[in-house]
C-alpha cells in the first residue's frame, strides 16, 4: 500500500486541498456540509474506501472556503471528486453510495487503482 491513510484527512481550505492533491497521486475528496444526513451517512463509507484502496481520502466542508463551491462546481452534497495527478478524473454526486460502489468508482476512474 502507498502512503494512503486509513482515515480521511479533514481539510478546511482550498490551499490544504491543493497541497494534499499535489502530494498524492490519487485523492478522493468528500465535499460535505454539517447537518446533511446523507453526508453523515457516507462518512464511515469513505473511511472504508480509505482502507480498501490506495487512494488518499479527504473530507472538506466547502462552507469553510466558499471559493471551492464555484471552482469545483459543487451543486449538492455529498459530492465526491476523484483527483489523479492533480486533475479531477471523476465526480460522484448521486447522494448516498455504499462502500462497494465508491471503491468501484475509484477503481474505474483511476489508472493507479488496479487491486
Amino acid at each position: 500500500m502507498s502512503e494512503a491513510f486509513e482515515k480521511p484527512h479533514r481539510l478546511d481550505t482550498g490551499e490544504e486541498l491543493d497541497e494534499l492533491v499535489a502530494a498524492h497521486d490519487v485523492v478522493l475528496v468528500d465535499f460535505y456540509t454539517k447537518g446533511c444526513t446523507l453526508c453523515q451517512s457516507i462518512e464511515p463509507v469513505v473511511g472504508n474506501v480509505a482502507r480498501a484502496t490506495d487512494a488518499t481520502v479527504a473530507m472538506l466542508n466547502p462552507q469553510t472556503d466558499l471559493d471551492l463551491v464555484e471552482e469545483y462546481e459543487i451543486k449538492s452534497v455529498p459530492t465526491l471528486l476523484l483527483f489523479e495527478n492533480g486533475e479531477v478524473v471523476g465526480r460522484m454526486a448521486s447522494g448516498f453510495e455504499g462502500t462497494e460502489s465508491i471503491v468501484g468508482f475509484v477503481t474505474e476512474n483511476s489508472s493507479a487503482e488496479r487491486r
